[in-house]
């Protein structure tokens, strides 16, 4: 169960970020580009402020404010990327 709520709190953040700064990935790719945000900021998040992007705890204000983060962060390291190719 904890998986799919990955997906689900990803797939929120990738289009709460993508509201904030939209990306041109697509529906998918913005699904995509959330669960993987959501995963680097939950890493990033625990690093540097101790704040635990929970896979059990589920929709809170902090999962979703630290995978917004994340998605956002991974959407601009893909557009450098992009724009550097």
């Amino acid at each position: 169960m904890s998986i799919l709520m990955w997906v689900v709190v990803g797939a929120v953040a990738g289009f709460l970020a993508n509201y904030i700064k939209p990306n041109g990935f697509g529906t998918i790719g913005t699904v995509l580009s959330g669960i993987v945000g959501s995963f680097l900021g939950g890493y990033l998040g625990n690093m540097l402020f101790g704040l635990g992007a929970d896979a059990d705890a589920g929709f809170n204000i902090t999962t979703i404010i630290t995978a917004v983060v994340g998605a956002l962060i991974f959407s601009f390291i893909l557009g450098f990327i992009k724009s550097k190719t």
